[in-house]
């Protein structure tokens, strides 16, 4: 079976997993799969591919459709693709593959962005294992940082509070810092007594380093406890979330217009009573119009958005992909 000219092979890959979608050009999801984590850095760009191959096959069949080629656009938006020369190499691997008559690869913050807006303009923060913000317009203009980790200039995202909650912990067991309640809450989430035996641990192996990122919820909870070191590193993330949505808005001459700044990803989803409140009172003094919310619908919707965008769909058909997705 064919598909009609205006359809969309939505994708959204994450470390972990990828959703794919084919929606046709009213926006109905045709056909639905999900694979495996996208991670080109581990595996190399091909390899990487090869996963979204199997999604995007699995999505297909589910649809009725003989292809390759599945639709007229393929809208990925895709971990790992953090500066637009990756953007550009990933878009080519795609394009090899036949999938569609035209390709467009962004950071898959942007997915996270246009779900959580009406049109495409506005500001998205995603705070989850890392932290990145974006921001679009209806002309086409962006706003993005490299969101590379510390070399990129960022602070916060699940790790990060980790590591710096184990480091004012440490601290503060051995004398060095002062004392928080961190250094006994920590280690009791693994049930140990001090944080010499979570030290211990973690440099051994005995807790897998990537179960670091379960502190994150600890430090909120001693945050929300009351604990003045925890609360110190909550209201940094504030300050954090605040300075890149407000220097994405200013980019792109936003600051003083109304518009939504949606906040992502499991930090921000969360909804931490301490947390979310003081971004929107941190930023209502940089950019006194701006409209702060929390986006929870899945990425591939936002994908399935910015490539009915691209191939000019009416508001009906972007309307019945949000239905589809419960929105």
């Amino acid at each position: 079976m064919g598909v009609n000219s205006g359809a969309v092979v939505a994708i959204d890959a994450g470390n972990s997993k990828t959703d794919v979608a084919v929606v046709g050009a009213d926006g109905a999801v045709l056909g639905a799969a999900r694979g495996g984590g996208f991670q080109p850095p581990a595996v190399g760009v091909e390899a990487a591919v090869d996963v979204l191959a199997d999604a995007v096959g699995a999505a297909a069949r589910a649809a009725g459709l003989d292809g390759p080629p599945y639709a007229a656009h393929v809208s990925a938006a895709l971990a790992n693709a953090d500066l637009p020369v990756e953007e550009r190499e990933l878009a080519e691997a795609v394009r090899a593959r036949g999938w569609a008559g035209s390709v467009e690869v962004r950071n898959d913050t942007f997915a996270v962005l246009r779900a959580g807006v009406e049109e495409p303009r506005g500001v998205a923060v995603v705070c989850g294992a890392g932290i990145n913000c974006v921001g679009m317009t209806p002309d086409g203009r962006t706003a993005r940082f490299p969101a590379l980790g510390r070399i990129s200039g960022d602070w916060g995202g699940g790790s990060g509070l980790a590591e710096e909650a184990l480091w004012w912990a440490a601290r503060a067991e051995d004398g060095r810092g002062e004392p928080t309640e961190l250094a006994r809450t920590l280690p009791a989430h693994f049930g140990l007594d001090s944080m010499y035996a979570l030290i211990e641990a973690l440099h051994r192996g005995r807790i897998p380093a990537e179960r670091r990122h379960e502190l994150a919820p600890v430090l909120f909870a001693t945050s929300a406890a009351g604990d003045p070191v925890a609360r110190a590193l909550v209201e940094r993330l504030a300050e954090e979330v605040v300075a890149m949505a407000s220097v994405a808005l200013a980019r792109l001459g936003l600051l003083d217009e109304e518009v939504p700044v949606v906040l992502g990803g499991g930090v921000l989803a969360a909804r931490h009573p301490r947390l979310n409140p003081r971004i929107a009172e941190l930023l209502a003094a940089k950019a006194p119009r701006a409209v702060v919310g929390v986006v929870t619908a899945p990425p591939v919707l936002g994908a399935g958005l910015l490539g009915l965008d691209h191939v000019g769909a009416p508001a009906r058909a972007r309307a019945r992909l949000r239905a589809e997705y419960g929105e």
